[in-house]
């Protein structure tokens, strides 16, 4: 069966016709390219995201996209010297705050928008421009209900740009997302796994695929950066009894307020040399296909493979070409079906990168991240080509409670200023400073092995840690 028609028939099984057609008024058109645009950082949809500290304050990563008389909303307010940063020495453009209640939810931005005075401010906005493009971390349904009351109150078109919320989450469920890639490529490109309903199927399921594979694993479907995985060893799994693998499903299953009938996905828990991802921006099918953005190494760190950080590429050619090739197919039937925005898939590289190697896709985040944001704010930033660079969070004890006009003072002519394109280090995300001592830190380099030494070695001598 053509790819493209196995792609019409998922449509149809999941009723996508039917279940976008809500959105229609609201969705983006290249009619709305000139608007000016609202970003918004709202991660609410995301499981557990609540136990990091201090993540409300990721909300100003949206600063970092926000051009020339753009809009952002956080609940907490901007640090001046940061603004001042990102206004003069990033040259990123005089944008507008608005100050944002989510009262117990801080994490929802979207709906915290809807209150009294950041409404109005939002509706004046609209008015004035006589439009606005609401362009959101993740196109999730609050974010079109704000769309809809704004462009309603406002008597103006208001648009969002992101996939209707249906196509948001074929995207961003790991099981929707496994049954389209291998309809679009065929079988393999996925690591072999089945679904569960029930703690039993799983704790069966986890020991069948232990007699096959060196490790297996549970992911639940909608977790974002390795949060909700749990890893086995299959040796030591197979020499427990089943009804020990049985409590240690439902401990997990327990741990991340998981509910019937929600899928859960039991994997083989495969050994990569190398976890690239490609970086993609899917626009409407009239202004032409997907554009592959990057591809990235991933920073990865213990058995659930947590997300800290990414660098270009160094893989061979031949493994890139495969990366590119069978993602921009993925990207296509995306399109297709309604998808547009920000969008990058995680894969594995098993084998001999430079011999005979296979690319399996994990997962995809539909949505910006941890990746996209760094790179986004590099090509805004850093005039000609993209430079090579190690972009992560950098986390000290000793940083707690430092200032950021503080730090960069440290840092000195090393901080790159856009204006002289000099210097070799690009913050943001600092709100986490005064908390948890934490920053996001891009670190610029001739060559990427310039690039680690910038980050591992040279940048705490410059901060005195």
């Amino acid at each position: 069966m053509p790819a493209s028609h196995a792609v019409h028939q998922f449509a149809d099984r999941l009723s996508l016709d039917a279940g976008v057609e809500p959105y229609r008024a609201e969705r983006w058109t290249p009619a709305a390219a000139d608007r000016r645009v609202l970003h918004l950082e709202d991660v609410s949809a995301i499981p557990f995201l609540t136990e990091i500290v201090g993540v409300e304050e990721y909300q100003h990563r949206a600063r970092v996209r926000a051009a020339e008389r753009d809009l952002y909303a956080t609940v907490t307010p901007p640090d001046p010297d940061y603004e001042t940063y990102c206004r003069q020495r990033l040259q990123l453009g005089e944008v507008r705050w608005l100050a944002v209640d989510a009262g117990d939810t801080p994490l929802a931005i979207a709906r915290g928008c809807t209150a009294d005075d950041t409404f109005d401010q939002l509706v004046g906005a609209a008015r004035a421009a006589h439009g606005l493009t609401i362009h959101p971390y993740m196109s999730t349904e609050e974010v079109w209900t704000l769309a809809r009351r704004v462009g309603g109150a406002a008597g103006v078109p208001v648009s969002v740009l992101g996939p209707p919320p249906p196509v948001t989450w074929i995207a961003n469920d790991k099981a929707l997302f496994a049954e389209l890639v291998e309809l679009v490529l065929g079988p393999g490109w996925m690591p072999e796994a089945q679904a569960a309903t029930n703690a039993d199927r799983c704790a069966e399921t986890l020991l069948a695929l232990a007699a096959r594979h060196a490790r297996v694993g549970l992911k639940r479907t909608r977790c974002a950066s390795g949060t909700g995985n749990l890893v086995f060893d299959s040796a030591q799994l197979l020499a427990r009894t089943p009804s020990a693998t049985g409590v240690a499903v439902r401990e997990f299953l327990d741990r991340t307020n998981w509910a019937a009938p929600e899928p859960v996905l039991v994997v083989a828990w495969e050994q990569a040399v190398a976890s690239p991802s490609t970086q993609w921006w899917i626009p409407t099918p009239a202004d032409g296909p997907p554009r592959l953005d990057g591809i990235y190494e991933q920073i990865l760190e213990g058995e659930e493979r947590l997300f800290v950080g990414s660098r270009p590429s160094t893989l061979p050619v031949p493994v890139n070409r495969t990366l590119a090739a069978s993602s921009g197919q993925v990207a296509g039937a995306l399109q297709a079906l309604g998808y547009v925005g920000r969008c990058s898939f995680d894969h594995l590289v098993l084998g001999e990168p430079r011999g005979e190697f296979t690319v399996r896709f994990t997962e995809c985040n539909g949505r910006w991240g941890g990746t996209s944001t760094p790179m986004h704010l590099v090509d805004r930033v850093v005039a000609g080509p993209r430079p090579r660079y190690r972009a992560q969070d950098f986390v000290h004890e000793r940083l707690l409670s430092v200032a950021f006009g503080e730090l960069l003072e440290r840092v000195g002519a090393a901080a790159v200023d856009a204006r002289t394109q000099t210097g070799r280090y690009i913050f943001y995300n600092v709100g986490p400073l005064a908390g948890c001592g934490k920053l996001d830190v891009i670190a610029l380099g001739a060559t990427q092995a310039e690039a680690e030494q910038a980050m591992l070695a040279d940048l705490p001598r410059l901060l005195g840690l």
